[in-house]
């Protein structure tokens, strides 16, 4: 069993940058970050392969990076120019060499007009 434990959410005025952390307790094959606002669907944000290939949603091109650390078993998501519409909380998704998916249990980004 893999534990994911995220880091970095907060609350930041549009603009700003934040920078969300998810550390994995074994090693992880695949990374993925997706959100979820209020009253919507959890949507894929970015993910990145164990060979660092990337792929983003088209709201966050250009603006957000994704990032791993294999020796740390750690994925980053740096976040610039926030846009209110960014609210979210962020979940941390991975799987495993094995093939089994995890998920972390959110953290909250909130960023004011």
């Amino acid at each position: 069993q893999v534990q994911l434990v995220e880091s970095g959410g907060g609350l930041v005025q549009a603009g700003a940058s934040l920078r969300l952390s998810c550390a994995a307790s074994g090693s992880i094959f695949s990374w993925a970050w997706y959100r979820q606002a209020p009253g919507k669907q959890r949507d894929l944000v970015a993910a990145i392969t164990i060979g660092g290939r990337t792929n983003y949603a088209d709201s966050v091109k250009g603006r957000f990076t994704i990032s791993r650390d294999n020796a740390k078993n750690t994925v980053y998501l740096q976040m610039n120019s926030l846009r209110p519409e960014d609210t979210a909380v962020y979940y941390c998704a991975a799987t495993s060499p094995g093939g089994i998916n995890y998920w972390g249990k959110g953290t909250l980004v909130t960023v004011s007009s």
